[in-house]
């Protein structure tokens, strides 16, 4: 089987930056926390989500515990956004080359502000997806934070 161009954008970027988990190739999609946890027998918390919101047009990706929601309110006036709403799926992919349910922390065609939620820091793997629906990969938050350059943040 080949690989699919998002998947291997995600390899080479976890590559590059040194990760030390494979990704993992699902039999079925896995596009919510419930899923991807029941799939992989593991906490829902501890997958990591890849939330792409829209923050007053520019593209914040915020990288939640599956057992969260994002207060929206709360992160928009935390970082200084006027308003900071769920994206669309075009503007998703736009900005990701991902789709909605497959977005990855890494692997985008340019650098996406990132924000990593302080709850994953309770798991020592966290799971996250690897550019389609049916790809994860195994992490750790430390190295979630180092591969992303993200900023710690609570989000609800």
């Amino acid at each position: 089987m080949s690989t699919h161009p998002n998947v291997q954008r995600v390899a080479d970027a976890l590559q590059a930056a040194g990760a030390t988990g494979e990704i993992k190739i699902l039999d079925d999609a896995v596009p919510t926390a419930a899923a991807a946890a029941a799939e992989l027998g593991c906490a829902v918390g501890a997958i990591a989500n890849s939330l792409i919101f829209d923050g007053d047009g520019a593209p914040v990706l915020i990288l939640t515990s599956g057992a969260h929601r994002v207060d929206t309110a709360k992160v928009a006036a935390e970082l200084g956004i006027t308003k900071l709403r769920r994206a669309s799926p075009e503007f998703v992919r736009e900005h990701t080359g991902q789709p909605i349910g497959g977005v990855a922390p890494v692997g985008h065609p340019a650098p996406v502000p990132t924000y990593v939620d302080t709850a994953l820091q309770q798991y020592d793997v966290i799971w996250a997806a690897a550019g389609i629906p049916h790809s994860v990969f195994p992490t750790t938050y430390t190295e979630l934070l180092g591969l992303t350059g993200a900023t710690q943040i609570t989000v609800n």
